[in-house]
């Protein structure tokens, strides 16, 4: 059999009558009906303690000649009257409260459903139309694949260390959201990756150069090791179901190709088309890790924890957010970007107030000197490092000098006291191993020499 041609037929017929077949619509005509027939009660007890006080009002004037009652037996008579017109009056006054309740009830529902038709009108529900030959009469199946654009995923990831000589137990998740405007019931997934707080980020440094001219705004100030970005959905694939399940990972097929890598899922789940996130769990991986610190405090005076992963590339991992389980607590947020060319992937655990880091300008070091026509600028600053934890760190200890693009600008590194040095970009490097409580303190020192009639902006 041959197809000729594939044509879609948008039908807003089929539209609305699918949408009302939905459980969801179902679901909120059930609950309308039910307020309905509330409103009904209400206002029929409404009516009836109505009544009530008609009669009331209709025998409250009374004559003692009339009656034979005397004045005694008149004021109880009056009494009984004012305390029982007051109670009616509650009732009543309670009873309107409620139905006015209940009618918006019955608004608020038939707003979600035209919320619903809306989101409707808005998806493709109709009919495939195809044009078929064949030299030979029989039955033939067919099956339809499609794409939808509203339906995605991305990764997402657990991270738990319980202490820094043990490997991290990674969870590799899949955040799946879908508005096809079908529900999912029971199938498995395939997840590729070939469609295109206080945070706990560390910082890291850039070359900073020094030149004239009008105001330079830095921006590396704000730049953070691992930064979100946005990224678009990646693809998803749905196949048949299936009714037993064991654990998640002897389920999970990952196969890696020359452009993807996919998650082959041999599990049923149910994802309802309401755009709302589901955590699909992938795999539980242990990964062996080193654990050092990190801390740049000419950006930020505190040290990071970082666990470094080597030959990262073979656990398929792919950018996506983290929640960092430290010690059995949640310590907040971070990236696992393994997009780059490093030789060891870094994942930030966290801040660790346990170590003690302050960068200060030492005023006597530092000072402004004039000569014939030039102006020489000297900056010291002292970095104090201690260790209050009861064990044992390493420590990536960073700061830096500025560099200069314009001859006019002569700058001396005077003092970087054993740090490394890159002089490309000005970057100082100091490897730490720290005993508990353990003091250490460095000097950064630098000198920058212009015209004295001249200004530096960012310096």
């Amino acid at each position: 059999m041959t197809i000729l041609s594939a044509q879609y037929l948008n039908d807003q017929v089929l539209n609305s009558d699918a949408l009302d077949a939905t459980p969801e619509i179902k679901k909120i005509r059930d609950s309308i009906e039910i307020v309905q027939k509330e409103i009904q009660k209400t206002q029929s007890i409404r009516s009836t303690e109505l009544k009530s006080l008609e009669v009331l009002d209709a025998n409250k004037v009374v004559s003692g000649s009339q009656t034979g009652l005397n004045v005694a037996e008149l004021m109880k008579l009056m009494d009984y009257y004012k305390l029982k017109r007051t109670e009616i009056e509650n009732i009543l006054a309670t009873l309107s409260d409620k139905e006015k309740t209940l009618t918006k009830n019955i608004k608020r529902l038939n707003d979600k459903i035209a919320d619903l038709q809306n989101q409707n009108d808005k998806q493709s529900n109709g009919r495939l139309m195809l044009d078929v030959m064949s030299n030979t009469a029989g039955n033939y199946q067919l099956g339809v694949r499609y794409l939808a654009n509203n339906a995605g995923w991305s990764p997402a990831y657990d991270i738990k260390a319980r202490n820094v000589t043990l490997p991290l137990d990674l969870v590799y998740k899949a955040i799946v959201f879908q508005n096809t405007g079908i529900d999912w019931k029971k199938v498995k997934l395939s997840l590729s990756s070939g469609m295109p707080s206080q945070n706990n980020l560390a910082p890291i440094l850039s070359a900073w150069h020094l030149r004239f001219g009008n105001t330079f705004y830095r921006t590396d100030g704000n730049q953070k090791m691992n930064m979100i970005q946005a990224a678009p959905a990646s693809e998803i694939a749905i196949k048949g179901s299936r009714d037993d399940a064991g654990n998640i990972g002897d389920y999970t097929q990952i196969n890696e190709n020359q452009l993807n890598i996919s998650f082959d899922i041999d599990i049923p789940y149910d994802i309802s088309s309401n755009g709302k996130m589901h955590s699909v769990a992938l795999k539980e991986i242990s990964i062996p890790a080193k654990y050092k610190y990190y801390s740049v405090p000419k950006m930020d005076q505190e040290a990071y924890l970082l666990a470094e992963i080597e030959d990262y590339s073979k656990y398929n991992l792919l950018r996506g957010e983290a929640n960092i389980i430290f010690e059995d607590m949640y310590t907040g947020k971070t990236v696992i970007d393994p997009n780059q060319i490093n030789e060891f992937l870094n994942i930030n655990l966290g801040r660790d107030r346990k170590l003690n880091i302050k960068r200060e300008k030492i005023s006597d070091k530092s000072g402004t000197k004039f000569f014939s026509g030039s102006k020489i600028q000297t900056f010291t600053y002292e970095i104090t490092v201690r260790n209050n934890k009861k064990d044992k760190i390493d420590l990536i200890l960073k700061d830096q000098y500025p560099l200069s693009t314009d001859k006019e600008i002569e700058i001396e590194l005077i003092q970087s006291d054993g740090a490394g040095i890159n002089s490309e970009t000005g970057i100082l490097t100091w490897q730490l191993n720290m005993v508990p409580n353990e003091t250490k303190k460095f000097r950064v020192s630098y000198s920058v020499k212009y015209p004295k009639d001249k200004q530096i902006e960012n310096l």
